[in-house]
């Protein structure tokens, strides 16, 4: 069984991998040269959120695990644009 520490570690990787999926389909996104495509990756990354909510649901009360798992998603897809920007600008990479 694994312990409660590793559902939590869990779950906010599996939200961030929907976060990802959600955001590399996008098609401003800066990480690769072209967009994912939508529905597909879109699909993905919705099931990887809802298998994160889940995790965190298991872990946590339903009000604690939704605090967290909205603030992470804030605070991934506030992040995930200035990731993309300095890549661009580290490479040295027209916009």
């Amino acid at each position: 069984m694994i312990h409660m520490s590793g559902v939590f570690a869990l779950g906010l990787l599996l939200a961030a991998a929907g976060c990802a999926c959600i955001y590399l389909a996008s098609p401003n996104q800066r990480w690769r040269g072209a967009s994912w495509p939508a529905w597909p990756a879109r699909a993905a990354g919705t099931v990887l959120l809802a298998a994160g909510l889940a995790a965190l649901l298991h872990v946590f009360q339903a009000p604690v695990a939704a605090f967290v798992f909205v603030h992470w998603l804030m605070l991934l897809f506030a992040l995930f644009p200035y990731l993309g920007a300095l890549r661009v600008a580290y490479r040295g990479e027209q916009p």
